[in-house]
């Protein structure tokens, strides 16, 4: 049985929602995945070369997880998850400029807006109300992803309150006025073995991380994703947003796969109580 649990001041403000997972028995978490290269001795080789489509694309297809996980901290410290825990917490979830030098580059009003909202001590957050994730943010959560890859389209299916993605492949451009999305409207295109994908019309209101980090609407990500072996792949996330910050930043962020086992669900505002509870504290 996976279950998602409050580990720390830093989870509980995350993960505000114990999930009660249904038995073993009536889903599919220790089903084996097909087709899994393996060494000499039987186990997986995730270090095996990248699968490929008919087309000879890259296939992204699979369960996938952060591979940034943070390490765990013996002395249960509020910003890493305790040891043994199945699911640990990436370290961009909690910042995702903490690898870039000077931290990330804002405007003076983006700027002022974050520390307004790490005054708030993350109640105001929006996944700690049980909204949904932008895609960019969900890369560093907890929670499995499922990638679909089929002719014309990548989906990223996400256990966290049953999100999903649709990035196109087909060609189609971008809308030039869409209506503001949490995920946007992402379009890419294949160069070479890496897939290169554009995204626009994002909600003016979004957080991509636990500090409060921003996008806005006139955000722009272009992501470049490789399947770099069977089990790992490495995206690059290139965010230009003239409204937020002084000039484009890129992350490198990577995932690893994950077998013999499915997504889950998991429906936060399902018996929630978490944030009713922090609302009174902080009266």
């Amino acid at each position: 049985m996976r279950v998602s649990l409050s580990r720390g001041t830093a989870c509980a403000l995350m993960c505000v929602a114990i999930i009660a997972v249904a038995p073993l028995a009536g889903q599919y978490l220790k089903y084996p995945t097909a087709n899994v290269p393996r060494t000499a001795d039987g186990k997986p080789n995730l270090s095996a070369p990248t699968p490929r489509t008919p087309d000879g694309k890259p296939d992204l297809s699979g369960l996938w997880f952060t591979d940034d996980a943070l390490p765990c901290n013996q002395s249960g410290g509020a910003a890493f998850f305790e040891c043994g825990l199945e699911l640990p917490l990436s370290r961009y979830a909690i910042n995702i400029g903490a690898g870039i030098p000077g931290g990330l580059p804002y405007q003076p009003a983006a700027a002022a807006l974050v520390k307004k909202r790490t005054a708030a001590n993350s109640k105001d957050d929006p996944h700690v109300r049980c909204m949904p994730d932008t895609f960019l943010r969900s890369y560093g959560l907890p929670h499995y992803q499922k990638w679909i890859q089929v002719p014309g389209l990548l989906v990223q299916l996400d256990e966290m309150n049953a999100m999903y993605r649709q990035v196109f492949t087909d060609g189609r451009p971008l809308p030039k006025d869409p209506n503001p999305a949490w995920n946007g409207y992402s379009s890419a295109k294949w160069e070479g073995d890496t897939l290169v994908v554009d995204s626009n019309g994002f909600r003016d209101d979004l957080w991509i991380d636990m500090a409060g980090s921003t996008i806005s609407e006139a955000a722009k990500i272009r992501e470049r994703i490789r399947r770099i072996d069977y089990g790992h792949l490495a995206i690059e996330v290139t965010v230009d947003d003239a409204k937020v910050y002084t000039k484009p930043w890129t992350v490198n962020l990577k995932q690893r796969i994950v077998l013999d086992t499915d997504l889950v669900d998991e429906i936060c505002l399902e018996n929630e109580r978490s944030y009713e509870r922090m609302n009174k504290t902080k009266q």
